[in-house]
């Protein structure tokens, strides 16, 4: 088992949290959006550095079902279909070691962007025109 393995896991599915406590007595909890938003998926992540993609609407987000994946990492399944990410043991530490900044730096990206954390209404859809290049 690695070292930095939790002892146990939580899933409060009422308050959307994911609660990893450690044999030395730690513990970190997780809201699902905070994972949702910081998921290691390439869908979040992109495929290299510089193109990482701001997901907005995550307020309401769910975890609805968490695996293990061998002995070093979870999958977590989220509310809004996305299922990709494998959050491992080591990332699970840098992102309760970072929780606060990464937080915070979320917020200003979805400001800088007029963007929000609450899902669009129901029923509405969402088309992105791109400038067209002038020369």
């Amino acid at each position: 088992m690695a070292t930095n393995a939790p002892t146990d896991i939580k899933l409060h599915k009422k308050s959307a949290t994911l609660e990893l406590g450690y044999a030395d007595g730690a513990c970190n909890t997780f809201s699902a959006e905070f994972l949702r938003i910081h998921s290691p998926s390439a869908e979040v992540r992109g495929h290299g550095k510089g193109q990482e993609i701001l997901q907005t609407g995550k307020r309401q987000v769910k975890i609805v079902n968490l695996e293990s994946v061998g002995n070093y990492a979870i999958k977590l399944s989220f509310s809004d279909g996305h299922d990709t990410g494998i959050y491992s043991w080591t990332y699970l530490q840098e992102l309760a070691t970072e929780q606060e900044p990464l937080w915070n730096d979320y917020l200003k990206k979805l400001d800088a962007a007029k963007a929000s954390r609450d899902p669009l209404p129901e029923g509405t859809q969402v088309i992105n025109i791109m400038p067209s290049a002038t020369n």
